[in-house]
């Protein structure tokens, strides 16, 4: 077998790699994650991933900075650490397969390739192609690999525990994610992918670096080098300032270039640092000394010194009073950025952002000269410094490049698109069905872009997944959506010949739940609603409902496939039968359902709400018979569900203006019944509303956003703002981007994620014409089709 080559410089003639695997400094990767890097020196990698940082509020920054600082403590003078912050170019043709709506045998295919094309054009507008991952790598010295690895595991165990109370998702790497992270960075810009298999190295005999070594090296140029088909080079921050901010690394990474930053860092024993430092004081003394009696000899003031002994001394002393009376500890530094690109033009563009970015905070970025191989190994996950420039830095300094910035949310599978990230500029994708209670609240002042939002979503999850929808529409305004979609669109109104029957009795539940205790609790909220009162139904007559509504249903539950469903005209019967007044009493409350003018919900079941995507249209329903309306609806989504429920399917529940449902007390019980218990079913409902302020009216209805996970916020009024702030924890900065915002602009709140966003959805598309309800869209419509 051919190895790749490698060109060499600076180095005797016995010392010159004569392959690329070579110049991969270690010796082994173990299948657990373990490396030798030498004999007696092995590491470990953790993964670890993004908290907001930079948008937390002052107090909460403090604490994360805080914690930070006890987690560096942690780490003895006999562990070495490696912080790396890998920037790395991917194959966009990759990245957008991560976003494609393959095409399907039914007619909107047209409508899918027009989403993609949208998804891929907001693709373009961030630094997708720029993936950001963040690594810790932790070494020791060991006599063997079991005595390495004992020690490793209570390391990494620890370094978790650290990630966790920061807030932070981490995971350790094993040796095959070790070897693709590292195949990744030395191969950027080649198109070899990364295939390796365990057993591969049995049967051929080749070694780990085969997989991963790129086809050549060379460090023929003083301060460049070439890898494979990548030009890079590798310089160290040479920090200057004499304070440092923040906000430094964040600014590094936010450069839109394929860059490695990494931070060696090494603890130094506390007794041997504060050893030091009184040497560094007594050498100061007898400079001090030395300068007085100069003074004295040349008949001037003795207390007039050199600028830099005063300085210095005052320094020492304050480093001396901080590693003995505070929590602080001295280490060593090196911070080394590796940049690398396609073209050498393209790199030195990038060195110059860097550089910029180091000039704005006092430092100075310096290339390796003749050390880039050195700057290029030490630049790898390895743990393995060889650069020997190093700045003594304590505690609270080193934490300065705090490895926070901001969170992205992009996963993959059945995610649907929720805008771009204000900061990055990324794509939003999430797929709410990976949180553990998918359920979730759409809020914004009028013109905010809540009903858009929606039907944004529901359009993704059409086309992408396989999920049923309904749709509860007071406003009538999802017809023109739901009908290019194929859906059914049920208009439901004293005028239309649409009906949904409230008796309709789905039998397909789970054993653990009777499908006619749960109609017969329908039915007691229903009447309850119907007869009205401020104390409800009194036990007599929920007695009597019950005892009617299971007669009602006697024949149909013997043979369901030759009986009819019963109507409400049935139940209504029933109750004419029983002697007791209070059931003539609940008859004549029922009369007007059923006989009289609002009979609208005494007719079987006439429209398709089998069908995978149903809106349920209200809007003509009248004051009388809306929350009737909303209530029917409602248990006939629910049906929905546990009919799914059986056929392993999700159901999507979207419900507009959802106040309206809060205002009664019995619609209001029923929301907070689906709001806990349609997860376990596999429902995903939605809600959307003006005010926060209707989900905590009462203790009940604040259930309903305890029990979501899914929040997105859209322009909120000042009151609203308030109370966000409290129930999520926002700060004043988070907070900005839902303050006077413009229309699909606003937060997204996602398990523990908030993150702010822009959705602004390109008009001239067939999506935008059928989705936008904006008046002066309309018109504009309006005037076209004349």
């Amino acid at each position: 077998m051919s190895f790749p080559t490698r060109a060499g410089k600076f180095f005797s003639r016995k010392e010159v790699p004569t392959t690329a695997q070579q110049t991969i400094p270690y010796q082994e990767i173990y299948p657990d994650g373990i490396c030798r890097v030498d004999e007696h020196f092995f590491t470990k990698t953790v993964e670890f991933f993004d908290i907001n940082y930079q948008l937390a509020q002052n107090e909460d920054k403090t604490l994360i900075f805080e914690n930070y600082c006890d987690f560096l403590n942690y780490f003895d003078s006999s562990i070495r650490v490696q912080l790396s912050f890998v920037n790395q170019v991917v194959d966009t043709e990759e990245y957008q397969k991560s976003i494609d709506i393959p095409d399907r045998e039914d007619a909107f295919n047209n409508i899918r390739r027009e989403y993609v094309a949208m998804l891929k054009n907001q693709l373009a507008k961030g630094n997708n192609g720029l993936v950001k991952r963040k690594y810790i790598t932790f070494g020791i010295q060991a006599d063997s690999l079991k005595a390495a690895k004992l020690r490793l595991e209570r390391i990494e165990a620890d370094v978790l525990s650290n990630f966790k109370a920061l807030g932070v998702k981490a995971c350790p790497l094993n040796g095959k994610e070790r070897l693709a992270l590292l195949h990744q960075m030395m191969n950027g810009y080649d198109k070899r992918k990364f295939h390796f298999d365990w057993k591969e190295i049995a049967k051929t005999g080749m070694s780990t670096k085969d997989f991963i070594a790129p086809d050549s090296f060379c460090f023929q140029n003083k301060n460049r080098f070439q890898m494979g088909k990548t030009c890079g080079t590798v310089s160290f921050l040479q920090i200057t300032a004499p304070e440092l901010t923040d906000r430094m690394l964040a600014e590094f990474l936010d450069l839109d270039s394929s860059m490695v930053v990494s931070l060696h860092i090494q603890s130094i024993d506390q007794s041997t640092a504060i050893k030091n430092i009184k040497h560094k004081l007594s050498d100061l003394d007898k400079m001090r000394i030395e300068e007085q009696k100069k003074a004295v000899r040349a008949g001037y003031d003795m207390e007039v010194l050199p600028p830099d002994i005063v300085t210095y001394g005052n320094e020492a002393k304050s480093l001396l009073e901080d590693l003995q009376s505070r929590n602080e500890r001295m280490f060593l530094v090196t911070v080394l950025m590796m940049n690398t690109a396609k073209s050498k033009s393209k790199l030195v563009n990038d060195i110059f952002q860097v550089s910029g970015v180091a000039q704005k905070y006092n430092c100075q970025i310096r290339p390796l000269d003749y050390q880039q191989e050195q700057g290029l190994v030490s630049s790898l996950p390895l743990g393995l410094n060889q650069i020997e420039i190093q700045r003594g830095l304590t505690t609270s300094s080193t934490a300065i490049f705090v490895p926070f910035t901001t969170q992205e949310l992009f996963q993959h599978g059945e995610a649907l698109y929720y805008g771009l990230n204000a900061l990055s500029n990324n794509l939003i994708m999430a797929d709410r069905k990976l949180l553990k209670n998918p359920n979730g609240l759409i809020l914004g002042t009028p013109g905010s872009g809540k009903s858009f939002s929606a039907k944004r979503e529901i359009t993704n999850a059409f086309l992408l997944t396989g999920d049923d929808i309904a749709i509860i529409d007071p406003e009538a305004e999802y017809f023109p959506l739901v009908s290019r979609l194929g859906g059914q669109v049920v208009k439901i109104a004293p005028t239309s010949t649409d009906y949904i029957n409230p008796m309709d009795l789905n039998l397909n539940y789970s054993e653990d739940d009777n499908p006619l205790t749960l109609k017969s609790d329908f039915i007691l909220s229903l009447c309850e609603l119907i007869v009205g009162g401020k104390e409800g139904l009194q036990p007599v007559e929920k007695t009597i409902i019950d005892r009617c509504v299971r007669r009602v249903y006697q024949e149909y539950l013997i043979d369901p496939e030759n009986t009819p469903m019963p109507i409400l005209g049935d139940l209504y019967e029933q109750l004419r039968r029983q002697e007791e007044p209070e059931a003539q009493h609940l008859a004549t409350a029922l009369e007007i359902y059923v006989n009289g003018s609002l009979n609208v919900f005494n007719h079987r079941t006439n429209v398709d709400v089998k069908s995978r995507l149903v809106c349920y249209d209200i809007k003509e329903l009248g004051k009388q018979l809306k929350k009737i309306g909303m209530l029917i609806v409602q248990d006939q989504v629910w049906g929905r569900v546990t009919k799914n429920r059986a056929e392993h399917k999700s159901t999507r529940f979207y419900i507009d203006e959802m106040h309206l449902l809060l205002k009664e007390e019995q619609t209001a019980a029923y929301t907070v019944e689906i709001w806990k218990r349609f997860r376990k079913w596999g429902g995903i409902p939605t809600g959307l509303t003006q005010n926060i302020k209707d989900l905590l009216a009462s203790r009940e209805i604040e259930n309903i956003f305890e029990n979501s996970d899914f929040i997105y916020m859209l322009n909120q009024a000042n009151g609203d703002r308030q109370i966000l702030a409290k129930q999520l924890n926002i700060s004043p900065h988070q907070l900005s981007y839902v303050t006077n915002s413009n229309a699909g602009e606003g937060l997204i709140f996602y398990g523990n994620v908030i993150i702010p966003f822009v959705d602004h959805f390109p008009k001239d598309t067939e999506l935008y014409r059928i989705m936008t309800t904006r008046p002066e869209d309309l018109a504009e419509q309006a005037e076209e089709k004349r």
